[in-house]
């Protein structure tokens, strides 16, 4: 017999809502009571995932659990915010129980890596939709936004973009289809190893939220913005949301191993300045805090991060690559303008 809604939630999703105490009242009633601290302001983030347009259809449940929270917390990081609690609403064709097992173990993964609580949502039967909203906070006046950066502010981003871009298309397709046919048959002769295929895929399936980055970036970095809809694209945003033009050095880019050996230098710097999914941090910070800044790189647990380019007077961005202006499309991902 299929699950009933209360008893899925009770089975997989309760005792997520135990992780907290300033959780006043949590799933089981009509809405949640949260106690935010004193003198913090409320952080709020809401991300919906639809199959077959934010992950393939047939994902590993597990990363979807893993990735309906992880896309939540990344807007929260790019705030410099604390992560507390965390809203499911869940829409299933079926209520499969190893379906339901596997999701809630990533989902519940991760809630538990950054102290999420979840507390309250909704489940109905439907074509595979998952929506979160994650709530967090702040001190006040301390979040960091996309509007706070200057002309001379330096360009940085964390990690090593276009890495989930390449993870999806091998979850796709198995091959990469952003090179041109020389880095093709680059690619073809490299022989990537299973090694890197996984690294991958797993950059796509199993992202990670920068969030000890962004808090420690609170007070030092000018603005802050996820990369969701790919580098290039969300740089402008931060660019334009703070009234400048932005250059990224694309010589400058960081690049992982495993994406030079699937699409080649290429393939690889296009992949990183339009690839999607990656989840990292693109920020500014004044070049009068460069020493601080750099003293994040000694910090336990920071990842890498990387300057890529400058903010300017004016508007718009323009990737550079050998001292040249390349030819980028400055369009992200749009769900109201896919074919």
């Amino acid at each position: 017999m299929p699950l009933s809604e209360f008893e899925l939630i009770a089975r997989y999703f309760r005792q997520l809502g135990e992780l907290r105490q300033d959780v006043v009242l949590g799933v089981g009633d009509d809405a949640a009571l949260l106690r935010v601290p004193s003198g913090c302001e409320l952080v709020a983030a809401i991300d919906t995932l639809i199959e077959g347009v934010h992950f393939p259809p047939g994902s590993p449940p597990a990363s979807i659990g893993h990735r309906a929270l992880a896309v939540n917390l990344s807007d929260l990081a790019a705030m410099g915010a604390t992560p507390a609690w965390a809203l499911l609403a869940l829409t299933l064709p079926r209520p499969g129980e190893n379906w339901l097992q596997d999701f809630a173990r990533g989902f519940g993964a991760l809630a538990l890596e950054h102290g999420i609580a979840l507390v309250g949502g909704d489940t109905t039967a439907g074509a595979l939709s998952i929506t979160v909203q994650v709530l967090g906070f702040a001190p006040q006046g301390q979040a960091i936004r996309r509007s706070g950066a200057k002309p001379g502010d330096l360009l940085c981003v964390s990690g090593t973009p276009g890495d989930a871009a390449e993870g999806l298309d091998l979850e796709m397709h198995g091959s990469s289809v952003g090179a041109d046919a020389a880095t093709a048959a680059v690619t073809a002769a490299a022989a990537t190893t299973a090694t890197d295929r996984l690294w991958l895929r797993n950059r796509f399936l199993y992202p990670t939220p920068r969030v000890a980055l962004g808090l420690a970036l609170r007070g030092i970095g000018s603005a802050c913005i996820d990369v969701s809809d790919g580098l290039f694209a969300d740089a402008g945003k931060l660019a334009a949301a703070s009234g400048c033009a932005a250059s990224i050095d694309a010589d400058a880019l960081p690049l992982s191993a495993a994406l030079l050996s699937r699409a080649g230098r290429e393939g690889a710097v296009r992949r990183a300045l339009l690839g999607g999914d990656d989840y990292e941090l693109c920020f500014t910070v004044s070049p009068d805090r460069l020493g601080e800044l750099d003293s994040l790189r000694d910090s336990a647990g920071a990842p890498a991060f990387h300057r890529i380019g400058q903010l300017h007077a004016g508007s718009g961005i323009e990737a550079r690559r050998h001292g040249t202006v390349m030819d980028v499309a400055a369009q992200g991902f749009d769900h109201f303008r896919r074919s």
